[in-house]
């Protein structure tokens, strides 16, 4: 795929995360300190915990501070913007979420088959890539992380990432492997926060 074009689709993604982990500092009346670093983990964690397992270090945001400008300027805006509608739609959060998921576990795919060739772990990353952020920002929040609850969230990653793989090894090109990929993650993702799908429970009587 087009290294610039990914570039900007990573920036794009970092923004959409960090926007994400604003709106759950918002719901729990954090300080702008606060909204920051929820802002920072969401948007990079799951990013840094990839790069360090791919060892590609220094991590990405190390060498290129434009992430951690995207993440500085999206947290400032965000906190002007939402405070002058009178009340947030229920579907913001989670469709946010949703868009940065599916740009993120693209792009942690892409850049493990740089690093290596196994679709297996390729897969692995691009769920690390997309929910990484997301387990640590709940954590931080005190709030059980999505990816362990019953909602479609994690499967979504692993499909799209299979999607993604696939489709390159049938010979498609990365461009149009990458967009199978993130749009198989966002339309699961999306149908399950419209149709509220979740994963039977496993509990122990």
């Amino acid at each position: 795929m087009d290294s610039m074009l990914l570039y900007i689709i990573d920036l794009f993604g970092t923004a959409i995360f960090a926007i994400s982990g604003v709106f759950v500092a918002g719901r729990l009346k954090m300080d702008p300190f606060g909204v920051a670093v929820l802002g920072s983990v969401t948007a990079i964690g799951g990013g840094t915990i990839r790069d360090m397992a791919l060892g590609a270090t220094p991590v990405f945001w190390i060498t290129d501070t434009t992430y951690l400008w995207v993440i500085i300027t999206t947290c400032l805006l965000t906190m002007i913007i939402v405070r002058r509608p009178k009340r947030l739609a229920w579907w913001i959060l989670p469709v946010c979420d949703a868009i940065g998921l599916a740009v993120f576990v693209g792009i942690g795919v892409e850049k493990a088959l740089i690093y290596q060739d196994s679709a297996l772990v390729a897969i692995i990353m691009g769920v690390i890539t997309g929910c990484g952020g997301g387990i640590i920002r709940d954590v931080l929040a005190r709030e059980v992380p999505m990816i362990l609850r019953s909602e479609v969230y994690a499967t979504a990653c692993i499909i799209g990432g299979a999607f993604h793989t696939m489709a390159i090894s049938m010979g498609h090109d990365s461009e149009t492997a990458f967009l199978a990929g993130v749009f198989t993650t966002l339309l699961i993702r999306l149908g399950a926060i419209r149709w509220h799908l979740s994963l039977p429970t496993f509990a122990i009587k």
